[in-house]
């Protein structure tokens, strides 16, 4: 049989699906007048086939002679009229919306776009006038895999969420410069599965690795002529494949097998695989964006287009379009992803970002859209973790809340309080109280548990710890923008000298500052989330926006864990003393009552420095720089397992946010008669091992937080 032998295949699964003896072709067009098929040779010339079967807009064909390394691509014919929402240009070599592996580069001629770039540039909405050039030799193409793979006897940890530590990474950033990675090993999967990084992990008792973007992306046109490139890749167009420069192998489809591979070495170490995708935009932008798929398959079908004139995309996102999640055949594209990632993949979870895009039916956001509704009843997706950046910069964007039961958020809530605590700021304390004990403010109404509140104080976006506590100002010369990108608004604090500084005194002070943080976060009732390189100190010098720098000042600096090694030591101690003790990490709200008929001892209370339970009047009296949290070790209601009662240590955690010392008096009653300290950052490594007895005073350090476990 030749290439050209051609049977009518099935409509689904779409994309192109390769089983071992030849491969099925199935595109989506509602638009379409005629769909071809392209086969690339490797001399880069085509050959088109007419895919002449189609069912319900689906057009399909079975090539029985094509196997895995086939690159391909599609050129759908159809109407040409922006005003009326459609633009198909059978000048352009489309990529699969599929595909489960692309290859080559974009070039950013004429080749790529559906209208006269020359014209565009006088007149911006005037992309009336089709071109023509064809866009073959100057675009990716898709490639067919072999979806077979060796998985051995992998399963998924499937940690609960009260017992997960995510650690938000980025591939490259987290292993470009590893002194113990192979070069070539270096910015790939197979970097991120090396051993020196799982042991790394391992040691800081992680349990789940968030990746920043891997579905395939593209570098922007305006960010290539600047010399810069799309790091983060917040910017997809390929939803099925892994992005394929991370890969080692180099080769056509090679990027499939080396994530998987990296998948099942995580899971034997015991760690989680999370994806950060970016389900509500793509990288075609706006009306003067390429054409390299989905805008020249049904451009009507997969974007949100401006009631009114049809030719201008809805921007929710701040990229030019948002993905059109009304659409049934673009709600299947979604699913169908997702349910790929965790069927053939065999990650454990995504974090979904600018969730609340998805959720909007037609302006609004609406938590019982239909894409929330096929979550819950998919009986694959369901069953993951699933977390949901809250918020988009659409008018009533910002969800923090308000998602359904079965999701967990990034809590920006709780990121903003303990910033302003820390630095001093003033606050109500009942939010940081809130913010402490898993937000139930925020999630209880909906069923949830504390861990629906994924903790986090910086992440990818922002400063790092380092320079929250080392940077007033963000830094953001290098992205070539006059400094205008990034949030102006970072609730950070220098410690007394913007920057770099020999000071000791100040580096003192941001080292106690960062355990503070580092702190807090781990022992505050939710799920903690931890971001690259904070238990190194890492900095990217106050940028606070590094999306576009794919260079040392956004990677992973490993000499500091030398040099930091107190840092990097404290954070394993505070995480392992969240692991050892159930009582950070309940799986119930508190609730504030005592356990026990005639105690006086609550399942938790807060108390003034002089050691006595706060008074309505004392929670906005202005104690909310210094206070301590009692949590009883002995009134955790929800039993493990197998059902058996949960008992733990009763703590004490003391907080004092003021720049002078404060006396404190252990509490007196049925709390304890001796405590014992087990954690203190005012030491470089938060050592410490005095016993007090009840009644007796404590001296807080300046800035400081100490915690005590009741020992008698």
């Amino acid at each position: 049989m030749s290439s050209t032998t051609v049977w009518p295949g099935t409509p689904y699964p779409l994309g192109a699906t390769y089983d071992g003896a030849g491969t099925n072709f199935s595109l989506f067009s509602e638009v379409a007048d005629k769909v071809e098929l392209c086969l690339i040779a490797k001399d880069g010339s085509e050959e088109r086939i007419n895919l002449d079967e189609v069912d319900g807009y689906v057009w399909h064909a079975y090539l029985p002679t094509v196997t895995p390394g086939q690159r391909y691509g599609f050129r759908v014919h159809g109407p040409w009229d922006p005003p009326a929402g459609h633009r198909c240009d059978p000048s352009k070599l489309l990529l699969d919306p599929y595909g489960k592996s692309f290859h080559g580069a974009f070039e950013f001629t004429q080749a790529l776009f559906s209208y006269d770039l020359a014209a565009a540039k006088v007149d911006p909405a005037d992309t009336a006038n089709l071109p023509g050039v064809d866009s073959l030799g100057h675009t990716m193409t898709s490639v067919v895999i072999n979806p077979y793979f060796d998985w051995a006897s992998d399963r998924a940890p499937r940690t609960p969420y009260h017992q997960t530590v995510i650690y938000e990474a980025h591939v490259k950033g987290l292993t470009q410069t590893h002194p113990a990675i192979p070069e070539e090993q270096r910015g790939t999967y197979a970097g991120l599965a090396h051993p020196a990084i799982i042991e790394h992990l391992k040691s800081l008792n992680i349990t789940a690795i968030e990746l920043m973007p891997v579905h395939q992306f593209l570098h922007d046109h305006r960010l290539l002529d600047l010399g810069l490139r799309n790091y983060w890749g917040y910017n997809t167009f390929g939803f099925f494949a892994p992005h394929y420069q991370y890969s080692s192998t180099r080769h056509a489809g090679g990027a499939v097998a080396e994530f998987k591979t990296m998948v099942r070495t995580f899971h034997e170490a015991g760690i989680e695989v999370i994806l950060d995708v970016v389900y509500n935009h793509t990288a075609e932008g706006n009306h003067l964006g390429p054409t390299i798929n989905f805008r020249g398959i049904d451009n009507a079908a997969y974007y949100r287009l401006l009631d009114g004139d049809l030719q201008f995309y809805k921007d929710f996102t701040g990229t030019g379009n948002s993905l059109n999640a009304r659409h049934p055949h673009t709600l299947q594209l979604i699913m169908d992803s997702l349910r790929y990632w965790v069927l053939d993949m065999h990650v454990d979870g995504f974090r979904f970002d600018l969730a609340a895009t998805l959720a909007r039916e037609f302006y609004d956001v609406d938590r019982l859209s239909a894409f929330f509704d096929l979550v819950q009843q998919d009986p694959v997706v369901s069953q993951v973790k699933l977390i949901a950046e809250p918020w988009d910069i659409g008018e009533g964007g910002y969800q923090v809340g308000n998602f359904p039961g079965l999701w967990t958020e990034w809590n920006g809530k709780y990121r903003d309080t303990v910033r302003d605590y820390w630095r001093g700021e003033p606050a109500t304390l009942g939010e940081f109280a809130s913010r402490l004990t898993g937000s139930s403010d925020l999630y209880e109404a909906t069923g949830r548990r504390p861990s629906a509140s994924i903790n986090f104080v910086t992440c990818h976006d922002g400063f790092t710890m380092n320079d929250l506590v080392s940077y007033n100002e963000k830094h953001n010369e290098a992205n070539g923008e006059d400094n205008r990108d990034g949030e102006s608004h970072n609730r950070s604090w220098n410690c007394g000298v913007e920057g770099p500084t020999d000071d000791p005194d100040i580096l003192a002070l941001r080292g106690k500052q960062m355990r503070n943080i580092i702190g807090t976060l781990m022992l505050s009732q939710g799920t903690p989330m931890l971001s690259h390189g904070d238990e190194i100190g890492r900095t990217q010098k106050g940028n606070n926006n590094v999306y576009c720098q794919d260079s040392e000042l956004s990677w992973m600096d490993w000499s500091k864990c030398e040099t930091n090694a107190d840092l990097l030591a404290f954070t394993r101690k505070v995480i392992q003393l969240r692991k050892s003790h159930p009582v950070f990490r309940r799986r119930r709200f508190f609730e504030g009552k005592p356990i026990r008929t005639g105690d006086q001892a609550r399942d938790i209370a807060w108390l003034t420095p002089a050691g006595i339970e706060m008074t309505p009047e004392d929670w906005g009296s202005g104690l909310d720089k210094c206070v301590a949290v009692f949590l009883n070790g002995e009134a955790i209601p929800a039993p493990n397992e197998r059902g058996e009662r949960v008992v733990d240590d009763s703590f004490l955690l003391c907080f004092n946010a003021h720049d002078q010392e404060q006396g404190f008096i252990a509490p007196q009653g049925d709390y304890a008669k001796q405590w014992t300290a087990d954690l203190d950052t005012a030491d470089q490594t938060g050592a410490t091992d005095f016993v007090v007895a009840a009644g007796e005073k404590i001296s807080l350090q300046p800035r400081s937080l100490l915690v005590l476990r009741k020992t008698a």
